[in-house]
């Protein structure tokens, strides 16, 4: 007997209005996974529950964000992930300076004479657009299961209390034909 597998050879795209992002074809199993759990991790160690966003502060938010980003960008050909995590510096209306790096962006803004500099991603999106990606990424590439790290990956629920019923179901209950 023989199987034949295919693999990936085209970038999967994510339309996001007139934007496309490409992702990488295939990766690798151990690769995700240790992107999805450093991104778990590093929102856990912010003291942020990624499956309770409600009532965080803004800057808890900004972590968050910049953590999906890093994680879906990784994902990416490398075209897409410098316009998806592109940072730019602006005052007045006006982009001062372009950064990748999310802290020299941060010290850029806190450096600009007279204040008022504020960081923003250049593709800007709205959360719900990053957390739709970040579902359909890790169902592109961890086969469709959420990874074990997520609290989705946890054991069944156990079943209802009480006792199971042993009554005969009703199709069951209708009078049999005898045998011949």
């Amino acid at each position: 007997m023989q199987k034949t597998f295919a693999l990936h050879t085209e970038p999967h795209v994510a339309d996001i209005g007139d934007t496309q992002l490409l992702f990488q074809p295939e990766v690798m199993g151990d690769d995700f996974m240790e992107a999805y759990t450093a991104l778990r991790e590093t929102q856990q160690a912010s003291g942020v529950n990624p499956d309770e966003l409600d009532g965080l502060d803004p800057e808890q938010l900004r972590r968050v964000s910049r953590g999906m980003r890093g994680f879906l960008a990784y994902l990416m050909l490398p075209e897409s992930a410098e316009l998806f995590t592109r940072l730019d510096v602006i005052k007045g209306g006006k982009v001062l300076k372009s950064f990748t790096d999310p802290e020299e962006a941060d010290a850029y803004a806190a450096a600009v004479k007279g204040g008022g500099a504020k960081v923003t991603y250049h593709l800007r999106l709205p959360d719900r657009v990053l957390v739709e990606l970040l579902e359909w990424t890790v169902s592109l590439f961890s086969g469709g299961q959420r990874p074990p790290t997520s609290s989705g990956g946890s054991a069944k629920a156990s079943p209802p209390p009480g006792i199971r019923g042993t009554a005969v179901s009703p199709s069951k209950a209708s009078t049999r034909a005898r045998g011949r």
